[in-house]
């Protein structure tokens, strides 16, 4: 399936799509390009490329709200557009397919329940580091979404300590990096604290 997208993707952001169209039979993973290099094209892209699948829920800092809608406006104008967001915000009883929700964090972790019931086509996490707190109401919020294909976007999966990485996977991908127990044992206190190079 093609995009219809009103942009001409570089070839590595034709890459990018293709990997992004192709997770969905592995449940997702994290697009860590650095900025400036068109990650929202990328998953506007893909969200076109799925339109027909079902709904979709991008989720991004409330600073960026008004960027995304001008993207998805510029390069999707054909895609339908739920902004979740502000006092008087009411998320339909039924979303129909190729619906884009764009909503924050912030509403993420104040209406869970309202997303958790829905089973999306595709969801984003634009600047993902703001669930590198797997104790996080945000982080919680994320864990109880159902999707097809699960997408975390941050240019810094790791800021601070490697358990950052463990909780944007396990949104992406539940179960892949194992518990994060055995996370910290196998990586993080080998890496962190004696800077071990040579792991089993």
């Amino acid at each position: 399936r093609r995009a219809k997208i009103q942009a001409t993707l570089r070839p590595y952001q034709m890459q990018g799509v293709a990997w992004l169209t192709a997770l969905s039979g592995s449940g997702g993973g994290i697009l860590a390009d650095e900025m400036g290099l068109g990650k929202t094209l990328q998953a506007i892209s893909m969200i076109a490329i799925r339109a027909g699948d079902g709904p979709h829920l991008v989720v991004c800092p409330t600073s960026v709200i008004g960027n995304w809608r001008r993207e998805i406006e510029r390069f999707a104008p054909h895609l339908p557009l739920h902004v979740h967001h502000g006092a008087a915000r009411a998320l339909p009883t039924r979303i129909p397919a190729g619906t884009t929700v764009l909503t924050s964090y912030s509403v993420l972790r104040s209406d869970a329940a309202q997303f958790a019931p829905v089973h999306w086509s595709s969801v984003v996490f634009d600047e993902a580091q703001q669930i590198k707190n797997p104790a996080s109401l945000a982080a919680k919020a994320a864990m109880q979404l159902s999707a097809d294909v699960k997408v975390a976007m941050t240019g810094t999966p790791v800021e601070n300590r490697l358990s950052e990485l463990w909780s944007i996977m396990e949104f992406c991908n539940h179960g892949y990096l194992g518990p994060l127990a055995e996370f910290r044992r196998r990586f993080s206190v080998p890496i962190e604290r004696r800077r071990d190079q040579h792991l089993d």
